[in-house]
């Protein structure tokens, strides 16, 4: 470099220093005069645009993934054989090759560009609104693109205005004070949105209600469900996972506003500033933990309710996918769930039906385990050896010595996410299918330990080897013996029709007290029914012409009403993920011959023997 560019960017920086000293300074002179009210004004100026932020009211100051990007993202290592020396290189992410996937908590992840990526193609209409971009989809060319897939449309078709949340880097609050704060802005935040609500209609009406909830309350607004989905993303932790829970839901639960508001959820939060991220590095890992890696992308894979993944390469040059978990959340999990619990009880957006403080004291249970990430090194590891002889499943290796409580680092593997299988050709579509229902039955029936959480991101299907690896074992648990044996007899009553044996077996499981009334009964068995339906018969089931889901909403909203009894604790999380393989089924628009399926397990299944090994029963898959 030259003597006169040196100069130039040696004077710049001085420039910069006197700036910021000057700044300093005239606070300093302000404080030595005892003029109190200038700094009170100045802290209060920074408290006010992170509580307004919050609310929704403003946008504070953030950097938004696109182009062109102030900071490189991935940073090269370069060290000598001892460790010592050497320095870092940095280039843009751009330059490099797109992520092929990843490992995430619960996000959807685009395993053949990654988040960040601009190559995808741009839509012909953009409106962004405090960090919702609403996208209407251009139909000119008989294309249109579902997160960067490329979905091809009929002329018939309307253009379709889609809304999605861009990341935002934001430090995540990890104080107790600065999370409590933040529920108190957003409440204050929900305040203000229905008093403008409210204003609203006294001046244009109210909305028909046609017995709907959403347009009965002024609190159930667009504007507050939006405001309500942002804090959330921005805050993250357990208050996030409790609304992406909820965001599965349909509007015999939730309210329509809260749910579309909610699906913003689903695409993922905010990341960390590249400071915040490596204090967490430094912390878990050590301060050497580079010495490890040649290479380290700061651009996040993806980001989610309890931390955000980033793509790395090892000294061995194996390619890797470190998960990250944001600070302050593991200890934030009970006042998160208190404090969410409290919005809904005030909002009354939850029927009683529901039982909200048994599925909050489940949820805690499972963000707790969730959070541990060497509870689910273990759990992955445990997968890896029980699905190594099973044909079209691979787990991805853990790599120990990057990882600690709140670092998971494992192989980096390649495949789609469920939903871009449905773009497939049909016969890909029924393998796919049948095979994550072969896995489902498998893990509950043979197992008896089942990785609870069904994102299609979850499974990343590689055509070239019709492989599905599976990532992220967080949500992963244990069912005991006696109760997956009556589970299995209910399963097979509602197959069968049995309607006495539905009722019998769901009173020895939990789901039913005996005191219940016939309106009950006879819901609870027709919502078995419908469950059972694709076991019914022999031969395909074709899930393009199923109306499961609106069966089971229909049913559920009378059960609500007259349940007696929560389901049993297993439950939540089971049907979470069974729910997830049918409306995987759905998705992909499978034909799968269940019944079979469900009568192999049957066969094989050695009931009330609780020290079966697993070995004879996998061995027969």
């Amino acid at each position: 470099m030259s003597s006169s560019n040196q100069l130039g960017r040696l004077v710049n920086g001085l420039a910069l220093i006197a700036k910021e000293v000057a700044k300093r300074s005239q606070t300093i002179h302000h404080a030595k005069k005892g003029d109190l009210e200038y700094l009170l004004a100045s802290y209060l100026k920074d408290a006010v645009v992170s509580a307004t932020d919050l609310t929704g009211l403003t946008k504070g100051k953030v950097r938004e993934f696109s182009k062109p990007r102030p900071k490189e993202s991935i940073v090269y290592f370069n060290r000598n054989n001892d460790g010592s020396g050497g320095g870092e290189d940095v280039v843009n992410s751009s330059s490099n090759d797109t992520a092929r996937a990843s490992l995430t908590n619960d996000v959807k992840v685009d395993s053949d560009k990654g988040v960040g990526n601009n190559d995808q193609p741009i839509p012909a209409e953009k409106v962004v609104n405090d960090g919702l971009e609403r996208e209407c989809e251009s139909n000119s060319d008989n294309k249109g693109y579902v997160d960067g897939a490329e979905v091809v449309k009929t002329a018939a078709e309307a253009p379709v205005l889609v809304k999605r949340r861009r990341s935002r880097e934001r430090k995540v609050p990890a104080t107790p004070f600065s999370r409590a704060f933040g529920f108190a802005a957003l409440g204050a935040g929900l305040a203000w949105g229905t008093v403008q609500e409210s204003a609203k209609r006294l001046v244009y009406g109210s909305p028909n209600s046609n017995e709907k909830q959403s347009a009965v309350s002024p609190f159930l607004s667009e504007k507050n469900a939006e405001r309500l989905a942002l804090a959330l993303c921005r805050m993250r932790g357990a208050a996030l996972k409790v609304g992406q829970m909820l965001s599965i839901q349909d509007e015999s639960l939730v309210p329509a506003p809260i749910l579309t508001a909610l699906d913003i959820v689903r695409q993922g939060a905010d990341v960390m500033p590249r400071s915040q991220l490596n204090q967490v590095l430094d912390a878990e890992l050590g301060p050497g933990w580079s010495t490890k890696l040649t290479s380290f992308d700061y651009e996040p894979l993806a980001a989610a309710s309890i931390g955000q993944v980033h793509r790395a390469v090892t000294k061995d040059g194996m390619e890797v996918a470190m998960k990250i978990q944001y600070p302050g959340v593991a200890n934030s999990i009970e006042s998160d769930i208190e404090n969410v619990k409290l919005l809904l009880d005030y909002t009354n957006l939850i029927p009683e039906g529901l039982y909200l403080d048994r599925a909050m004291k489940v949820a805690k249970e499972e963000l707790s385990r969730e959070c541990d990430y060497q509870l689910e090194a273990s759990n992955q590891k445990r997968f890896r050896d029980m699905l190594s002889g099973c044909e079209g499943f691979y787990v991805p290796l853990v790599v120990d010595d990057i990882s600690s409580k709140r670092v998971l680092t494992t192989e980096l593997v390649s495949g789609v996410p469920i939903d871009k299988v449905a773009l497939l050709d049909q016969g890909t579509r029924n393998y796919v299918g049948r095979k994550l229902l072969q896995l489902t039955l498998m893990e509950l029936f043979v197992f008896r330990f089942m990785q609870t959480d069904p994102n299609w991101g979850n499974f990343l299907f590689d055509e070239p080897t019709k492989t599905i690896n599976l990532i992220d074992f967080g949500a992963a648990r244990d069912y005991p013996k006696r109760f997956v044996d009556d589970y299995l007899r209910m399963v097979m009553a509602c197959a069968n029709n049995d309607g006495e044996a539905v009722i019998e077996m769901s009173r020895r499981l939990g789901f039913l007290t005996g005191m219940e009334s016939d309106v009950m009964l006879d819901a609870h068995v027709q919502a078995g029914f419908v469950v059972g339906l694709p076991f019914s018969k022999i031969g395909g089931y074709d899930f393009r012409s199923t109306n499961i889901t609106q069966s089971i909403s229909n049913l559920g909203a009378s059960m609500l009403r007259h349940r007696l009894t929560p389901p049993p604790d297993e439950a939540y999380s089971l049907h979470r993920k069974l729910a997830g393989a049918f409306l995987a089924c759905i998705k992909l628009g499978a034909i799968v011959p269940c019944r079979e399926l469900l009568l192999e397990v049957y066969e094989h299944y050695h009931f009330g023997e609780d020290e079966e090994t697993l070995s004879s029963a996998v061995s027969a898959y």
